[in-house]
């Protein structure tokens, strides 16, 4: 019985799980699969945070209180989600200590209807980090044009940042570009740059859902052999990018002034197509000083049938360039397919929190005490 999780993570892949919830934590789950699991992370998103309120009864006395004070329905989501996060923190604290700040971390997205709005998002961050109060904690910021002033600026201001929804190899490059940027401010301000983390979360399986469905459309057998490889490829050449970047002069002037690299973490890699490995996502991109986020299944299945087989990416570029060139070849824009993807990201967290604003707000009534 080989354990696929411990080799994972001594290939330099951290595990992360990609949920959480009031029960998680307090039923010690989370703190299991820490122990046992080798996860040493945790990221969280709006659609994660509306499940989970919407599930069961862990909230109801959170709720039940927030009621009573009548506070507004937005509030009472701050108060919740960064209670979650709080909590996580804490049981992830001896990670972070273990591993100097690199792990043990806990992500909190910004409120996803200011993705547009450069200003509002360095604000949500700074109030975010207010809130969670914990050294530990990862600000969530989307990776769109008007994200990428936004992420310079909240490092810069000394705030760890998770920089999501990164489809493009060229965005991925402008928020590299940015965290520099951010760190460069942040040195400026006389800020210890030791104690500032990233992570890149760049999304690998919505890529093969999008270009698949267009494959399928196409139906033709040239096509149909390239199902299932660009959401691999472009992954592995993003890892090709954060060589180039962190091994420039600009960053090696960061580093030693004591500064962190952002580590790239793969996103969004539980498997949609049942036609592929369940754990795909997690075998062919195992590299140094990656992330891997994984919805629980995910973790469960490579725990159980994962093959680790060493470094997955390096060695690997000139095959995974010619599988994106192939697919523009049979008329697959690329540019276009990345652009649809940032623009449904954004679209589906917002959609996710109005889902959470309506649920929360239904339970905040249906606890709402009796007037009188």
């Amino acid at each position: 019985m080989t354990d696929a999780l411990k080799r994972l993570s001594d290939e330099g892949v951290a595990i992360w799980l990609d949920d959480l919830s009031r029960k998680r934590i307090t039923s010690g789950n989370l703190a299991e699969l820490i122990d046992q699991q080798h996860v040493v992370g945790v990221t969280t998103n709006p659609t994660i945070f509306q499940k989970a309120i919407s599930q069961g009864d862990g909230y109801d006395q959170q709720l039940s209180d927030l009621a009573a004070r009548k506070v507004t329905v937005e509030e009472a989501i701050r108060m919740i989600t960064t209670a979650d996060v709080r909590d996580a923190a804490d049981i992830l604290r001896p990670v972070f200590d273990a591993t100097d700040g690199q792990d043990g971390r806990v992500s909190i997205e910004v409120d996803p209807r200011l993705a547009h709005d450069t200003k509002a998002t360095v604000a949500e961050a700074r109030q975010l980090a207010w809130l969670v109060d914990r050294p530990n904690t990862l600000i969530k910021i989307p990776a769109t044009e008007a994200g990428l002033p936004a992420i310079a600026e909240t490092i810069g201001n000394g705030i760890s940042v998770n920089v999501t929804l990164i489809f493009s190899l060229e965005r991925y490059r402008k928020v590299m570009d940015a965290f520099l940027t951010g760190l460069e401010k942040a040195r400026e301000r006389g800020l210890d740059l030791s104690k500032i983390h990233s992570v890149a979360s760049f999304f690998v399986s919505r890529v093969d859902t999008e270009i698949d469905r267009r494959i399928d459309e196409m139906g033709t057998d040239e096509a149909k052999a390239l199902r299932g490889k660009a959401g691999v490829a472009n992954a592995r050449l993003a890892y090709q990018a954060y060589e180039e970047v962190f091994s420039s002069d600009r960053w090696d002037a960061l580093e030693n002034a004591g500064a962190n690299k952002q580590r790239p973490l793969w996103a969004s890699t539980g498997v949609k197509d049942k036609a592929y490995k369940d754990t795909m996502y997690v075998e062919e991109l195992v590299a140094p000083n990656t992330v891997n986020t994984m919805p629980e299944a995910t973790l469960e299945a490579t725990d159980d049938h994962g093959e680790i087989r060493g470094d997955a990416i390096r060695g690997t570029y000139e095959q995974a360039r010619a599988d994106l060139d192939a697919l523009e070849k049979i008329g697959i824009s690329y540019d276009e397919v990345v652009q649809v993807l940032e623009d449904e990201g954004v679209e589906k967290f917002e959609g996710s929190w109005n889902d959470l604003l309506k649920s929360t707000e239904a339970e905040l009534q249906r606890l709402a005490p009796a007037e009188g």
